[in-house]
């Protein structure tokens, strides 16, 4: 994986909405990835972001991220703007992809403490939270395994738990379901309720309607972009 920028959360501002898009569009060349778009969601509401793959989900999740930048048009979370307070955003964002964002060669632990120091949590505070984190996704006992030997869900479970560590305003899941079997998307389903009753703003972008529907409080359908 590629070296990352030790993240830090300055002051927050109070806007009204925590997430807020306006004619916010994205191309890669001349393939247009989001065209126009115009969004907003409240503190603390969870949204499932539906539509077909290349619809835009995954480049909408991406820019919320800081990870890409916008064509035109304005993109705000917490107040700050993308990509121009693109450091402040991660400090309140927690990511869960389908592509798992985990060290394979460290062990669960070692995962959790490493990207709490990028977050400059205090010793005392991460290890509190590291396990926590880990019985709370079922992975005490795997604290010390290496990440290698996990299963898909195992994996996807500690990447939740990477995502929560900070204690993030926003939890964005990209596809999240995806390679996971019954039981541990069983597990995925908790730890979004768990999110939710948190007080967290989540977006999920995913292309299976019933289960966005089950899952949040508010379903956004992309066509194209």
């Amino acid at each position: 994986m590629s070296t990352i920028d030790p993240i830090e959360a300055p002051p927050r501002p109070a806007p009204t909405m925590l997430i807020a898009a306006e004619q916010l569009t994205k191309a890669y060349g001349l393939m247009p990835a989001l065209r126009g778009l115009t969004l907003s969601i409240p503190r603390g509401q969870s949204v499932a972001l539906l539509g077909p793959n290349g619809s835009g989900k995954s480049t909408l999740i991406r820019l919320l991220t800081g990870l890409t930048r916008p064509t035109s048009g304005t993109l705000t979370v917490g107040g700050w703007r993308i990509p121009d307070e693109a450091a402040a955003v991660r400090a309140q964002i927690g990511l869960v992809s389908h592509r798992l964002l985990l060290y394979e060669n460290l062990t669960a632990r070692e995962n959790l403490q490493f990207f709490g120091r990028l977050y400059h949590l205090p010793p005392d505070v991460l290890e509190q939270r590291t396990v926590a984190l880990l019985a709370q996704v079922g992975l005490s006992k795997r604290a010390h395994s290496l990440v290698r030997g996990f299963s898909r869900g195992m994996q996807q479970r500690l990447s939740i738990a990477r995502a929560l560590l900070h204690q993030p305003d926003v939890l964005l899941l990209d596809e999240p379901y995806t390679g996971l079997d019954r039981s541990a998307a069983e597990t995925l389903d908790t730890l979004l309720h768990d999110a939710q009753a948190a007080g967290r703003t989540v977006l999920l972008a995913t292309h299976q309607f019933e289960q966005a529907a089950q899952l949040t409080q508010r379903v956004l359908i992309l066509g194209k972009g």
